[in-house]
């Protein structure tokens, strides 16, 4: 029995995760798919219904049929030699995902979260409207690069608008980061470059204050989230000196809804955010299926770290 970790060399969540695994006397692998192909290489053989070889790296042989789960924290992508040109990386790169990404997705071993699953569930629009069959209660929301709908969306209501993906830009060496925004009045004026690209728009949901919800297999921790600041009031991720935790309970049609949101997307990690209206209802934002853990675990004491360390030593498939 082993635990494989594909995460990247600098990452204290995963080191943390490593010891609570050798803690309970688990063979544990760590793997950075940066490694490929200069200090890791691999060996796979179809045998009936599975792979079976070894990964190779210059610290240990890592037997494919003895691994039980995996968890696919944060790798890095493949990392050719530097006197390839651009053809030459860009076939290789796209060899080595289907080659080793292929046979590593195919391990019959619990994944948190599978690699295909993690992909499914990062489009945006797929997780509201899976969320919304899943009976959780979802914000109005317009998809659009056409000006004149996001006028009369606008209109309709206090109106926010988000990034579907990453919200980090690099631009000219510059690290530029675009959070949550109220959409005003005046920015109707210019939508100048709205139509080169889709938009996410959202209505305004009142917000007593929000939640952040870690599911792990079958153990669902939530979190109140309350800032002091007007800037984390739209987006608390602006201004983290200025929040305030605390566990608390969701209500049981929330956890039911979640509950058949994990099971849909075929995932058994994630990060949740709602938001908690004044009168107590509970509106569901997104899911990051492989969404940062240790800083609400610091501030909350949830034993996070455990959870996912018992859910990994378990290895079911």
């Amino acid at each position: 029995m082993s635990v494989l970790i594909l995460a990247e060399d600098i990452d204290a969540t995963a080191d943390l995760m490593v010891r609570a695994l050798m803690d309970r006397e688990v063979v544990v692998h760590r793997v950075n798919t940066a490694w490929f192909p200069a200090q890791l290489s691999v060996t796979a053989e179809l045998r009936g219904e599975r792979w079976a070889g070894r990964i190779n790296t210059p610290a240990r042989v890592i037997d494919l049929e003895g691994i039980t789960a995996a968890w696919y924290r944060s790798p890095r992508a493949y990392r050719f030699p530097d006197d390839m040109n651009p053809a030459e990386r860009a076939h290789a790169n796209l060899e080595a995902k289907y080659g080793l990404g292929g046979v590593l997705s195919s391990l019959p071993v619990l994944w948190v979260n599978h690699p295909a699953r993690l992909a499914d569930a990062a489009y945006k629009p797929v997780q509201l409207v899976t969320a919304a069959r899943c009976g959780l209660d979802v914000p109005e929301t317009a998809i659009t690069n056409d000006p004149d709908v996001v006028h009369a969306f606008v209109k309709g209501g206090k109106t926010v608008t988000k990034t579907f993906g990453t919200n980090t830009i690099m631009e000219e060496g510059v690290r530029k980061i675009s959070f949550t925004r109220l959409v005003q009045e005046s920015d109707l004026d210019d939508l100048r470059g709205l139509d080169q690209t889709t938009h996410l728009f959202q209505r305004w949901v009142p917000k007593a204050f929000e939640v952040r919800m870690v599911v792990i297999g079958d153990h669902i921790t939530a979190a109140s989230i309350h800032t002091r600041s007007a800037t984390a009031y739209i987006d608390w991720r602006t201004d983290y000196d200025s929040l305030d935790y605390s566990l608390i309970e969701p209500p049981p049609d929330v956890v039911d809804g979640v509950r058949r949101l994990m099971t849909s997307m075929g995932l058994v990690y994630g990060s949740l955010d709602f938001v908690v209206h004044p009168d107590g209802a509970w509106t569901f934002l997104e899911i990051n299926a492989g969404g940062q853990y240790g800083w609400l675990e610091d501030a909350t004491g949830a034993p996070l770290t455990d959870q996912l360390a018992d859910l990994l030593a378990g290895g079911q498939p």
